[in-house]
């Protein structure tokens, strides 16, 4: 039986391919401020700002493409049971190949009702319209957690992190909650891996084996790295 690999991946994860984030422009994201274009208050305030800004990011993301880092996870799963949680909102894992992604923050080509959640309508890239509605009426809206929301996918993610034999961190800082509380529930036997060219404070009682490089570079070394630890 292949052993379960669980990775979660960030921002990080996609820098390569062009997306950018917020926490490498000091607070802003594209320009705009985060309480503005990313939290429901900001929605309430100037929905036609929000709307704008994700219509943008949506146009970028149809001209981006995987980076070998993606490509390397896709890799890896042919020798591991493998399940990316993301809290990055573009579409370039599965793009990319991998086949059980699970975003915790949502997912840029989803709009949903702003009534109800679970009312999602895939758009692809195209721009969600000046008072368009969603099929129960209300306000159509990005399929985006925003900052002041619930995680409605936080149980299933912690779920999936308990079973892991093998738990990677690639390209986030975890400082973002409650995404970060993640590896709390990966079994303490577990080993950890983190990708990130930049230095992470890891609060754990796991042994951390650090890979400083940033994606494409970062899963290359990881799968060196578990290659002995794939049967």
């Amino acid at each position: 039986m292949r052993k379960k690999l669980v990775v979660l991946t960030g921002a990080g994860m996609s820098a390569e391919s062009g997306i950018r984030t917020f926490r490498d422009s000091g607070g802003l994201w594209e320009q705009y401020k985060v309480e503005e274009v990313a939290s429901i208050e900001g929605w309430y305030r100037n929905p036609d700002l929000v709307q704008r800004f994700y219509n943008e990011r949506r146009r970028q993301l149809e001209a981006a493409e995987p980076n070998a880092g993606h490509r390397g996870l896709v890799d890896l799963g042919n020798a591991f049971d493998i399940s990316i949680i993301t809290q990055n909102v573009d579409n370039l894992h599965e793009r990319a190949g991998s086949k059980r992604v699970l975003h915790l923050h949502g997912l840029l080509t989803q709009a949903r009702s702003s009534k109800d959640p679970g009312l999602l309508i895939d758009i692809g890239y195209r721009e969600i319209l000046q008072g368009e509605k969603a099929p129960d009426g209300s306000p159509m809206r990005p399929n985006i957690v925003w900052f002041g929301e619930a995680v409605p996918a936080m149980e299933e993610a912690a779920d999936i992190a308990s079973k892991a034999d093998i738990f990677v961190v690639a390209g986030t800082s975890l400082n973002v909650y409650p995404a970060a509380g993640l590896i709390h529930y990966v079994p303490a036997t577990t080993p950890v891996f983190l990708i990130d060219p930049k230095p992470v404070t890891v609060y754990t009682n796991h042994k951390v084996d650090y890979i400083a490089e940033g994606a494409g570079k970062g899963v290359a070394i990881l799968a060196e790295k578990l290659k002995c630890l794939a049967s």
